[in-house]
């Protein structure tokens, strides 16, 4: 097969959740274990460092990864899901693999007499072992990627456990209340293992410590260390910071929500030092200042356009709402800007406190992605008509994104975003 047929069968083979939703859910590690004993454990070939959360997982494992690469390790990133190219999800120093190497992997594996059937993201991040243990990389960052305890990642033994912070999301699969949730994001705390946690407060706070004192695991809340002294944005993109580690840098990665996980960040580098991981001031910095042109990090506050200012973001659940929301609001009130919403859903997911979270004030742009698992644009359409919002539907993010530029004058702000995958299709 060539890459574009072994993309196809990979598609159409193994259940990719991020495109069906539920029907690909395969809670479990047994699969993941079988397949890591048949390809030779290369997962124990690396030294790894695994990052889980409700928001942020993504932009932290971008930022240690440039901070690892910028200190001179080889480094592979592995995260999901991809927003244009399947081969996003599977880095070495910001590389893609290879289209000829997903070929390779995807035919020994058709080849092979192994008799399981895994799921889309189970031989996805066993290619990404794999490829990590074939070109020997130093270090490699580990995206969670759904909840922690039952994810198919959660088979390696980590140097270090991240967990960013907690929110609800994916429910019907990780429990109903936060400390449910916390519990299932916990189970990437290992024995020995030193863990940063971002944000945690209460009951939530009491299931990491309950946890990390099982597993006999030093725990490190970043929001009590606080290595982050300032953050203020920077009127040309990014963040202006300061800190007792590094001194005054620049983070590429602009958005409110970055502040925590910068802090985040940070405190993992500290722990990391602490066990005897080399990285210097400068790695830290310079990291920091070209994440996306190192990591190939894409869709997080990214501005792509001027006049009108224009913003896609792939925040897609309450906490990451909230914050882009406030965020836009303050843009808008600045430059006395009218506010353009292009947004859209996928199906599984419960929308009615995200639709209050959105600005009365706003002109919307109702669409759906090209996925199954989107939300219909006209079901999406009476959602909004509940919430007392008139709002016209277009057929793609595309025709959306165009009708908005159409009726914005220069001065004001689009936003393109509610899903990870409008804002695929939107940058597609």
């Amino acid at each position: 097969m060539d890459y574009q047929q072994t993309l196809d069968w990979l598609f159409a083979q193994l259940p990719m959740f991020s495109r069906t939703g539920a029907a690909a859910y395969k809670p479990g590690l047994q699969t993941s274990l079988d397949l890591d004993v048949y390809f030779r454990h290369p997962h124990r070939m690396f030294r790894s460092i695994h990052v889980g959360g409700t928001n942020g997982k993504g932009s932290t494992s971008h930022m240690i990864a440039a901070i690892l690469q910028s200190q001179g390790y080889r480094t592979g990133l592995y995260t999901s899901p991809h927003l244009v190219d399947f081969r996003e999800r599977i880095r070495i120093d910001g590389k893609m693999i290879p289209q000829e190497a997903v070929v390779d992997f995807v035919g020994r594996f058709r080849e092979s007499d192994y008799e399981g059937h895994p799921s889309f993201f189970e031989l996805t991040m066993m290619m990404a072992f794999d490829w990590f243990a074939y070109q020997r990389v130093d270090y490699a960052v580990i995206e969670v990627g759904m909840g922690g305890r039952l994810d198919s990642t959660n088979i390696i033994t980590p140097i270090l456990s991240v967990i960013t912070n907690i929110s609800k999301d994916h429910t019907q699969f990780l429990g109903a209340t936060l400390p449910e949730i916390a519990g299932e994001k916990a189970g990437i705390i290992k024995t020995d293992v030193p863990c940063v946690i971002g944000e945690a407060k209460g009951e939530i706070r009491e299931v990491f410590e309950e946890k990390a004192s099982e597993e006999g695991s030093p725990i490190l809340f970043a929001q009590d260390f606080m290595p982050l002294q300032r953050c203020e944005p920077n009127p040309d993109g990014g963040l202006n910071c300061s800190s007792p580690l590094c001194g005054d840098f620049h983070c590429e990665l602009g958005g409110d929500y970055q502040k925590k996980n910068v802090n985040t960040v940070l405190a993992a580098v500290c722990e990391l030092r602490r066990i005897g991981v080399d990285i210097d001031d400068k790695a830290i910095t310079e990291g920091m200042d070209h994440v996306s042109e190192l990591t190939g990090l894409a869709g997080r506050w990214m501005k792509v356009a001027d006049k009108p200012l224009t913003i896609c973001d792939t925040g897609h659940n309450e906490a990451g709402i909230s914050y882009t929301m406030a965020q836009l609001e303050r843009i808008a009130k600045a430059g006395k800007a009218r506010k353009h919403i292009v947004i859209g859903f996928v199906a599984d997911k419960a929308i009615d406190n995200i639709i209050d979270l959105l600005p009365g004030d706003a002109v919307y742009y109702l669409t759906q992605a090209s996925i199954p698992r989107a939300l219909p644009v006209e079901d999406l359409k009476m959602k909004f008509l509940q919430h007392g919002i008139e709002a016209q539907t277009y057929p793609t993010p595309k025709h959306a994104v165009e009708a908005a530029r159409g009726n914005a004058s220069p001065g004001d702000v689009i936003y393109v975003g509610g899903s990870t995958f409008i804002v695929a299709d939107f940058l597609a």
